[in-house]
């Protein structure tokens, strides 16, 4: 009967798990397509503030703003579909895992020191002195 309600309970937070992450990278999608959309609004505006309204006419510095604009987002790209991806939760959980395990070997190569070092029955057999 526990043993049902365990199964449960791990079931559904296993999902409620896997929801969240869906739910995260529904949010990073999300801001991508709407930085994308402010980028091709924002480049147009810019584009007119030079060309129409001749601000700074000699120099068309929009390219560079553009260019620069650009540039950010290709990086946000690049972090929504290449890094999350290949350094997503998945990843960060397996990094976890190596790192405990190295602590846990690390902490047994310690307690066998200490035990080669300090054996138990050398501790035992002193004679108490008065």
């Amino acid at each position: 009967m526990f043993s049902k309600s365990n199964k449960k309970t791990e079931v559904e937070l296993e999902q409620h798990e896997l929801l969240e992450n869906a739910q995260t990278r529904i949010k990073q999608k999300k801001r991508l397509y709407v930085h994308f959309v402010i980028f091709l609004i924002g480049s147009v505006f810019l584009v007119f503030i030079n060309k129409i309204l001749n601000y700074w006419e000699t120099y068309d510095w929009f390219i560079w703003a553009i260019t620069f604009w650009g540039f950010l987002f290709a990086i946000h790209v690049f972090n929504v579909f290449v890094t999350q991806k290949f350094m997503g939760k998945e990843w960060e959980r397996q990094q976890r895992e190596k790192l405990v395990a190295k602590q846990k070997k690390r902490i047994a190569e310690l307690q066998k020191e200490i035990e080669t070092d300090f054996p138990v029955s050398k501790v035992n057999k002193k004679p108490l002195e008065p």
